[in-house]
């Protein structure tokens, strides 16, 4: 044999048969895993609140329809935190009571929506039913006269202290009462009466006008404020007085003779207020009693009922 000792070529010959284990090889390593792009989260959706639900007036203690000029009390649903008219709010009482009216010139329908807890808001159209206004056609007449220069410089005051007066919104609870007359006798003056001068309209009448004598006690018709006594006399209106009802609500007496009530005295229904006159603009003693609630003109003869006899 050769010269390799017969060790080694035992050896040799076992690996060659497989006798003996070869050297293990590295594993092999595992394919990476596919990268995928990472996803984009779904977009939260803000959550809708639910569409109003649409109710009749009576729902809400109103009648089925408002007249022009007219008002109309209502109680707002249950938990009713907010109360709105056209979008302007209305306020509510601890009971849910609540006042609406309707200008004279109003027209279409009035939108209450009340706004309850969990997003819920109830919906209610109110129509506005039509009435047939007394117009005087004078075709011979022209219309008012440029006013003089003493009206010119005092009026601008006079027409911020009204305003003022009805904006003031005491507490008062009177809005709430069944109105009495202020005084009785003969309506001589319808409201929303209008001459058409040549064919231009001239301002409507505002209020309702009670003809009694000069010296006549005038009483307050529901609980209210005093917030304004017009004492001198105003140049159109007279000696001017002006109860706040609350909810919006107001009055004012015109052309009085006397106040006999102070600014920021609390009234009750009944009590003396003054005297019937004949200041400012005035063709005779007479009592021109006018309403408004929050800017609109209220006709003072439906809230007042029929006049009483005698």
């Amino acid at each position: 044999m050769s010269g390799q000792p017969m060790a080694v070529m035992l050896a040799s010959a076992a690996a060659l048969a497989g006798c003996v284990p070869s050297p293990t090889a590295a594993p092999l390593a595992a394919p990476p895993e596919p990268v995928t792009a990472p996803r984009d989260e779904p977009a939260l959706r803000p959550t809708l609140p639910p569409p109003p639900e649409l109710v009749s007036p009576v729902r809400l203690g109103l009648p089925p329809a408002i007249a022009q000029g007219g008002v109309a009390l209502g109680t707002a649903p249950s938990g009713t935190v907010r109360l709105t008219l056209d979008g302007a709010p209305v306020p509510l009482a601890p009971d849910g009571r609540f006042l609406v009216a309707a200008d004279r010139d109003a027209t279409g329908a009035l939108t209450l929506t009340a706004a309850l807890p969990g997003a819920r808001t109830l919906t209610a159209t109110l129509p506005l039913t039509q009435r047939a206004w007394r117009l005087e056609r004078l075709d011979r007449v022209a219309k008012v006269p440029v006013p003089d220069a003493d009206f010119a410089r005092r009026r601008p005051a006079e027409l911020r202290q009204i305003a003022a007066a009805r904006a003031v919104g005491a507490d008062s609870v009177g809005w709430r009462q069944r109105f009495r007359w202020p005084v009785t006798g003969r309506i001589s003056g319808l409201f929303g009466a209008q001459r058409i001068y040549r064919g231009e309209p001239g301002s409507y009448h505002g209020g309702v006008d009670v003809a009694r004598g000069e010296g006549t006690p005038v009483v307050a018709p529901a609980d209210g404020v005093v917030t304004l006594a017009a004492d001198p006399p105003f140049t159109l209106e007279g000696r001017l007085l002006i109860l706040d009802h609350g909810a919006g609500l107001t009055s004012a007496f015109l052309h009085l003779s006397r106040i006999d009530v102070k600014v920021g005295q609390h009234v009750r229904q009944g009590d003396p207020i003054g005297l019937v006159g004949r200041t400012g603009r005035a063709s005779g003693p007479h009592l021109h009693w006018a309403m408004t609630w929050r800017g609109a003109r209220i006709d003072p003869q439906p809230v007042a009922g029929a006049m009483p006899a005698g």
